[in-house]
């Protein structure tokens, strides 16, 4: 029986608290009667095996928030002395000791949780202490520059946004390239923009070449163009004047013509900035 993730079983047998499912090994499990109503002995089934309020190998036919070796915001639903629980879809809440805790997890808050099997206890546990369970060999990084990908962002920093990459690697969001809101857990897609040789990945969340980035960043351009490749805003210009322009705060502003800057696309001037 593969815990924490689902296994293909066939129905062996019935009982008053439900169906016995077998494995090709002939290990069984219990699906509780609540799950059972659509099945017959020698169906085959697709269930995910857990450890149940009482510690007892269990299946389920329910789709769990979060799966083995995997990353999902969850909701801290109690706290207690020795650790917290953690919302993960099931019947049972998932446990997180206090020592996998990398700030206090407080009662209805969401955060990053990463699941994994404890060798000790051989039970499912959770961790918030993302970093150390990422692949660090840049050899190993199965990506391409450029490449979409799926992002859970996990924590903010002055740099940017830390993000697991398609559930396996760690990529960064610089603060400087995101013109969007980013919320802590929720997924999002983004793409490659360089492999470190420590295995780290930067991260952007648009597709390559000025004219497909944010759409911020392309009002600027959009208005370089219908001006000869010239504009006479800067990151001193009055932010009522910015704003009547080009429909943007001066923050936004500023954030938009430093991407283009660092990307070689614009130049600053004292006057204003011009397209290269």
């Amino acid at each position: 029986m593969r815990i924490g993730l689902w296994n293909d079983l066939v129905v062996k047998r019935r009982t008053d608290n439900g169906l016995y499912l077998e494995d090709p090994d002939e290990n069984e499990v219990l699906l509780p009667n609540k799950y059972t109503a659509d099945y017959e002995i020698g169906d085959d089934i697709r269930v995910f095996i857990y450890h149940d309020s009482e510690e007892r190998l269990t299946a389920t036919t329910r789709k769990p928030l979060i799966m083995l070796n995997g990353y999902a915001g969850l909701e801290v639903v109690e706290e207690t002395s020795f650790g917290v629980f953690v919302d993960w879809g099931l019947e049972k809440n998932l446990f997180i000791p206090k020592v996998e805790e990398v700030v206090p997890l407080r009662q209805g808050n969401f955060y990053v949780v990463y699941m994994y099997l404890d060798e000790k206890s051989n039970r499912l546990v959770g961790t918030t202490k993302i970093n150390k369970t990422f692949n660090y060999h840049a050899e190993d990084v199965m990506l391409t520059i450029g490449q979409e990908v799926e992002l859970l962002p996990y924590r903010a920093s002055e740099m940017g946004y830390s993000c697991v990459v398609w559930n396996r690697y760690q990529g960064l969001l610089f603060q400087n390239e995101v013109f969007q809101e980013i919320e802590m857990g929720k997924p999002l897609t983004g793409y490659v923009k360089k492999i470190r040789e420590d295995g780290k990945i930067d991260l952007h969340l648009n597709k390559f070449g000025y004219r497909s980035v944010d759409a911020n960043v392309k009002k600027v351009i959009d208005a370089l163009e219908s001006n000869n490749g010239t504009l006479n805003l800067h990151d001193k210009s009055d932010p009522v004047e910015i704003s009547q322009r080009l429909g943007m705060s001066k923050k936004v502003f500023k954030k938009a013509i430093g991407a283009l800057y660092k990307e070689g696309i614009i130049k600053i001037k004292d006057d204003g900035i011009e397209l290269i």
